[in-house]
């Protein structure tokens, strides 16, 4: 992994975790913590994906797309978790 390819990861993982807040409305943890959990599924979803022969697309493209896929799943599994 390239540290432009990390920085993309982390920029989009941001956006995403505010989109997944968003999406998952009353079960996130603040703009903060939705940024982080954003940015977490957003790494999770560009390993885990792609070896369970789940992908949407490659490149920035993928990442858009598997990321906010990504946080909306760990913050379902962390409103599991936190019960």
């Amino acid at each position: 992994m390239t540290l432009e390819s990390l920085l993309i990861m982390l920029l989009v993982g941001a956006v995403a975790g505010w989109l997944a807040g968003v999406i998952v409305k009353g079960y996130g943890f603040g703009l903060i913590g939705n940024i982080v959990v954003g940015i977490v599924g957003a790494f999770l979803a560009g390993l885990l994906f792609p070896q369970l022969g789940f992908s949407i697309g490659s490149g920035i493209a993928g990442a858009i797309i598997h990321a906010p896929i990504g946080a909306v799943i760990l913050l379902l599994l962390l409103r599991l978790i936190r019960r």
